[in-house]
């Protein structure tokens, strides 16, 4: 499991600094650190602090006592300082833990990372949207978070260099990461299956339905097929992506012959999810089981434990900085990486109820 890191005093008006350097606020000489202080509202050591560690990335060079601090060319052999910009997939998404722990990681890295004004469900996923987004935005690399295969298409046409975390990348020309869910997401639709559930549904975002499907939701139906349950809109139902649609979806499920299993992906979802089942008093798991599809901290504290399938983020965040890095050194890097998810049995999944 990934730490949740606090930043200091001192790297977080180092990470202020270096943007206003990235941006062209000063020319040629630093100001002193008396008068940052003041700007800032913070001690004249903090800031101090800070323009020791922009001199160790080179930004800086120290003159010597009394001396104004040089501003360095951001050009150069080594690495540089980039905007990074996060596109992500929800306006919640911003205060995810894991994206979060990802723009610490890259600020401690040397970048500055930021949010884009709109995120892609504001923009619904659209290519044309996002392409003026794109040219209305100041930013040397972009992460961009659970896009579809045809943003990402299009995102690897573009002259600044692109990571996908999950969505549509494969087979994309792009750098990019994300989980494998094959082996979990079959381990736990069949943790159902062996113990009877027959009615069972996915409900999933539609990046994972369409305009193709995603490896997780080819996974389940393949899965679901081996037992002899096609494919339908009952077992990954389509549904408007807003609460009330969401809300409907669930009301259309329980209405005359209601599922048994249900594979539920994201926080917000589950929690929904849940909360329909309770306020219709169906029990989980003695009514219906429940499996969450990601990794969520607050489960972990729940008893009995949820069942889930579960990604290492950490690998996935090392390899966006170690991506940052490479491309700020000027070395094309369109490596992807598949990390396997893992199922964990939990005390949400029990075999169905017999009437």
């Amino acid at each position: 499991m990934s730490k949740f890191a606090l930043l200091s005093a001192s790297v977080q008006v180092a990470a202020h600094l270096r943007g206003d350097l990235i941006r062209g606020r000063w020319v040629d000489t630093m100001p002193g650190a008396d008068r940052l202080a003041v700007e800032l509202g913070v001690s004249r050591r903090t800031v101090e602090a800070a323009m020791k560690q922009l001199e160790r990335e080179k930004l800086l060079h120290n003159q010597g006592r009394r001396q104004s601090r040089l501003i360095s060319p951001l050009q150069g052999s080594g690495s540089r300082p980039m905007r990074v910009a996060l596109l992500v997939w929800t306006p919640a998404d911003r205060a995810w833990t894991h994206v979060v722990d990802l723009q610490h990681r890259l600020t401690e890295a040397g970048h500055v990372p930021f949010h884009t004004p709109k995120t892609l469900l504001e923009l619904n996923m659209d290519v044309g949207r996002i392409a003026k987004m794109v040219g209305q935005t100041k930013a040397d690399a972009w992460v961009v978070i659970c896009a579809s295969a045809e943003v990402l298409t299009w995102f690897a046409r573009q002259k600044a260099p692109a990571f996908a975390l999950f969505g549509g990348w494969r087979g994309l020309p792009i750098a990019a990461a994300g989980p494998d869910y094959r082996a979990a997401i079959e381990a736990g639709t069949r943790a159902l299956l062996e113990i009877g559930h027959r009615r069972i549904a996915m409900l999933v975002r539609r990046q994972h339905r369409k305009p193709t499907m995603s490896q997780l939701a080819n996974v389940f139906l393949s899965t679901l097929a081996t037992y002899g349950i096609p494919a339908s809109q009952y077992v990954l139902p389509d549904w408007e992506e807003t609460p009330a649609g969401f809300q409907q979806c669930l009301t259309a499920l329980f209405q005359v012959t209601p599922p048994t299993g249900l594979l539920v992906d994201e926080p917000e979802l589950f929690a929904a999810a849940h909360h329909f089942l309770a306020a219709r008093r169906l029990r989980v798991p003695q009514e219906v089981s429940l499996i969450f599809l990601g990794h969520e901290r607050t489960f972990e504290w729940c008893a009995p434990t949820v069942t889930r399938v579960q990604q290492d983020f950490s690998q996935l965040l090392r390899g966006i900085v170690r991506w940052a890095d490479n491309v700020s050194r000027g070395k094309p890097d369109l490596l992807q990486h598949g990390f396997p998810a893992k199922f964990i049995p939990g005390g949400t999944v029990a075999p169905p109820a017999r009437h």
